[in-house]
């Protein structure tokens, strides 16, 4: 056989280049520090670059190199109808896309001036609860793997697949599933289904029991986390840190409580806060919001079953009279054509992470968006995420970064 060869030139790069700030580089090389760049590879929930500047094994600065997962959904937006938007913004965090689903339509439901049937309130409640939920059982797994805790891992993986059977019950499909719609949801949800729901909430906290003298009081995993990457209250605020980052600081703040929507004024729940400001503290509150998501869902269930049946979607949208239970097959039909008035439109909801914010801008005549922008819980709290890191070891960066649950998709969006 003949042998080919390739005749193609290699020479090696005459410029180095760094993607680091100038300033950056300068103030490295002035100090005689290190510059340790880490990621962007996936180091667990998401590609990021995080840019240290070490001193020995302290860090004394470090700034975030985020994108490595943009996908252009706010441009993307301005080409879809208003309806088909739905499915693409549930994407930036698909555990959580009730929250991520539900600030959306509040936007555009603000707009239209549509009120929802209180049945529906209720149930997408009952979503946006599964999926706070399933996050924080997703963060913990992660948190788990950060510190090289392989049955803390799996454990809240195993615990968050009866979440998402309850959600596949409601939906008919395990996460993605664009059930929350203007004016409602896409289907009722039946006893049957509530009793499954309200069996699994029991089942999942009988198991977090076991979770917490394998993990959640694990004594490696509290030296592992407390006094870690601390954040103090005022320092919280002034970063902008949000959601139960910020409560795990001591301020108590939840959109859920201070601007109620859906039905979060009618059932009564706490907030988890936290004084420390550590990575334990971050980790613990979540966990203890979990339990309250137990006691808002089993409330939003009582309620649900003294109702009739059939009420899920707004008599403003709901034209034709089979739909009202049941929209599939008259989807198109009544959503294909909304044309939000001219002007800007804002909601502002309670996302697993933290606040989310939705702000849509309509110029009155077009069945798509003018522009759509969406500020997600990460992006709020990735400075405060990167201020946290700031004198503390090198050995550390993981733990703090699972403490903040930090999820490169849900910011990149």
């Amino acid at each position: 056989m003949e042998e080919i060869t390739l005749d193609v030139p290699v020479s090696p790069p005459t410029e180095m280049f760094m993607p680091i700030p100038k300033k950056f580089l300068e103030r490295a090389y002035q100090n005689d520090d290190y510059l340790v760049l880490v990621g962007p590879q996936h180091p667990g929930s998401g590609h990021m670059r995080i840019i240290l500047r070490i001193k020995g094994d302290i860090i004394v600065e470090a700034i975030p190199d985020p994108g490595y997962v943009h996908r252009s959904m706010e441009k993307l937006a301005e080409n879809r109808l208003y309806i088909q938007n739905i499915p693409l913004f549930e994407r930036p965090a698909i555990m959580d896309t009730g929250n991520m689903t539900l600030g959306y339509v509040r936007a555009i439901e603000q707009a239209l001036d549509i009120e929802v049937p209180e049945r529906a309130k209720y149930i997408r409640m009952i979503v946006a609860e599964l999926g706070r939920i399933g996050t924080h059982l997703y963060d913990a797994g992660i948190l788990a793997v950060f510190l090289g805790h392989t049955t803390g891992f799996m454990w809240p993986f195993a615990l968050r697949e009866p979440i998402i059977e309850a959600l596949t019950k409601i939906s008919g499909t395990r996460i993605t599933a664009s059930y929350i719609i203007p004016g409602g949801v896409r289907r009722d949800v039946d006893l049957r289904t509530l009793e499954f729901i309200r069996k699994v909430t029991f089942v999942i906290e009988r198991r977090l029991k076991s979770f917490e003298r394998i993990f959640i009081k694990n004594p490696t995993v509290i030296t592992r986390l407390r006094d870690v990457g601390i954040l103090s209250k005022e320092e919280a605020i002034k970063y902008g840190v949000v959601g139960p980052f910020l409560r795990a600081s001591g301020v108590e703040y939840d959109v859920r409580v201070v601007e109620p929507y859906e039905a979060y004024d009618s059932v009564n729940f706490d907030i988890p806060v936290a004084d420390e400001g550590d990575s334990y503290s971050r980790f613990l509150v979540r966990v203890e919001e979990i339990s309250q998501s137990f006691s808002i869902i089993r409330q939003a269930i009582n309620e649900l079953r003294k109702m009739k049946e059939g009420n899920i979607l707004s008599d403003q949208l709901a034209e034709f009279e089979p739909s009202k239970s049941d929209v599939r097959g008259y989807f198109y039909r009544i959503f294909g054509d909304l044309i939000l008035p001219r002007g800007e439109f804002t909601a502002l909801t309670e996302a697993s992470r933290g606040s989310l914010l939705y702000s849509i801008i309509s110029d009155g005549e077009s069945n798509v968006p003018y522009r759509v922008r969406i500020v997600t819980p990460g992006w709020y709290y990735l400075k405060g995420f990167m201020e946290s890191l700031r004198g503390e070891r090198v050995a550390d960066l993981q733990a703090i970064y699972g403490s903040f649950g930090y999820f490169p998709p849900e910011a990149d969006r």
